[in-house]
């Protein structure tokens, strides 16, 4: 993916396995909160985004408790943008959890 990654965007990205820069000292590389389809219900670390909120397919829950940098290269396609009030529990559940 060539376009520079966005604040609050979300991207389809491959995952697996480890490569690149990570988590080496070279860049580029972005830190990332993964999403899963695997719903666990609202919690502390768990924030909903639902069907289409951010171009998403399927409904999906942000992992707070599993940011990682990964290699840019990793990037396939945006696919939208977070909207503001769910990128804004993003970033309290955030600081709760790392007692901030």
């Amino acid at each position: 993916m060539k376009a520079p990654i966005r604040h609050g965007g979300l991207y389809l990205a491959d995952l697996n396995p480890r490569q690149g820069t990570e988590p080496g000292k070279d860049h580029p590389s972005t830190w990332v909160l993964p999403c899963t389809t695997r719903l666990t219900g609202e919690n502390l670390l768990r924030v909903p985004l639902p069907r289409g909120m951010a171009g998403n397919a399927v409904e999906c829950e942000v992992m707070i408790d599993q940011s990682r940098s990964i290699d840019n290269r990793r990037f396939r396609r945006p696919l939208g943008l977070l909207p503001r009030p769910v990128l804004s529990e993003i970033k309290l559940k955030l600081k709760l959890l790392a007692d901030l």
